[in-house]
């Protein structure tokens, strides 16, 4: 077995551990960013966090109505310009802690009165100790260069923000049962398979917002592991002009929710297969489609990550070392 395969069929335990361990964090953050009222929210990540924030960008948009930013990290850490951030909650994403531009980015919004909350992996980073609170992870360590565990915990962790943020019970009931449908996803059959991307050179991979947040995670993955070239849009997007690479043979891969954008999603990939497109579908199950919509992506990604390591298998790669790449990057 993989360092990867081991370590993503393991999320489903580490979610588990943290649903239980972060449970009075949860609730005293939460009562803190209500009184803060927060104008707006802050996003700060590189690479796979940096997914995990657009996950988080629907998320609070969609069940609390407040405004999203992305930051750009290199205009604190290069321009070091100071952003008024009095009125922001300011959420720093990252596995180490370590990075240079996100401290950059959390010591510049400590100075404009942020409230400022890291989510990370290593709770004796630098970056858990400046900010006013940090959000361990309890994914554990990640050997495996590319990040599956953490990913997976980092969406779970979000979502626990956010439920004990607005109250919503539903939402809270529904976490309880994370970890169960996790690991029924392990035990899924493959979707993904060798014969599917083995003659690739490229692919496309279209998703609708929560959909599409994970899509970007999904063609980080195809690149690293697998070595082929891969680019997330929105299946929306992706009409507005990318479309025309129809022109050409592509392969396409359809990341489908049930949600509320499935409709308008279906839609998109319709008009997607009749110009031509090759169209894989990666898919949740009846069962699966069921559960609460804002963890379904969980789902999806938890099968995905099993079915890539496979694949990577199959074509000759280590999903474990892909080359040219460290677990650990540091950036300015």
């Amino acid at each position: 077995m993989t360092l990867m395969r081991e370590e993503a069929s393991s999320s489903w335990q580490k979610i588990q551990q943290q649903n239980q361990s972060n449970k009075a964090l949860y609730q005293q953050l939460a009562e803190k960013i209500r009184d803060f009222d927060p104008a707006f929210v802050y996003m700060v990540g590189r690479g796979t966090s940096d997914h995990a924030g657009v996950f988080a960008r629907y998320l609070i948009e969609v069940e609390l109505g407040v405004a999203v930013a992305a930051a750009a990290p290199s205009v604190a850490s290069l321009f070091s310009r100071q952003l008024k951030l009095n009125k922001a909650l300011v959420l720093l994403i990252s596995q180490s802690g370590r990075s240079e531009d996100l401290l950059a980015q959390g010591r510049a919004a400590k100075q404009s009165d942020a409230l400022v909350v890291a989510l990370v992996n290593d709770i004796s980073s630098p970056l858990a100790a400046l900010a006013d609170y940090a959000i361990p992870l309890l994914a554990g360590p990640e050997k495996a260069v590319a990040a599956t565990k953490s990913y997976l915990c980092t969406l779970s962790a979000l979502l626990q923000l956010v439920a004990h943020w607005k109250q919503d019970q539903a939402l809270l009931d529904a976490l309880e049962s994370l970890p169960a449908a996790l690991q029924h996803a392990v035990e899924q059959p493959a979707q993904l398979h060798a014969d599917h991307i083995k003659t690739l050179r490229h692919c496309v991979v279209l998703g609708r917002a929560f959909g599409y947040a994970i899509s970007r995670e999904i063609a980080l993955k195809i690149k690293e592991v697998c070595g082929i070239q891969a680019e997330a849009f929105s299946s929306a997007e992706f009409l507005h002009g990318p479309i025309s690479l129809l022109n050409q043979p592509l392969t396409l891969l359809n990341v489908q929710l049930n949600d509320e954008s499935s409709e308008a999603h279906d839609a998109q990939i319709a008009e997607v297969k009749k110009r031509g497109g090759v169209v894989l579908t990666l898919a949740l199950n009846a069962e699966q489609q069921a559960i609460h919509p804002r963890l379904q992506p969980l789902l999806l990604m938890q099968r995905f990550y099993l079915d890539i390591e496979a694949v990577a298998l199959a074509l000759g790669h280590n999903p474990d070392a892909p080359v040219g790449l460290n677990k650990v990057t540091s950036t300015l």
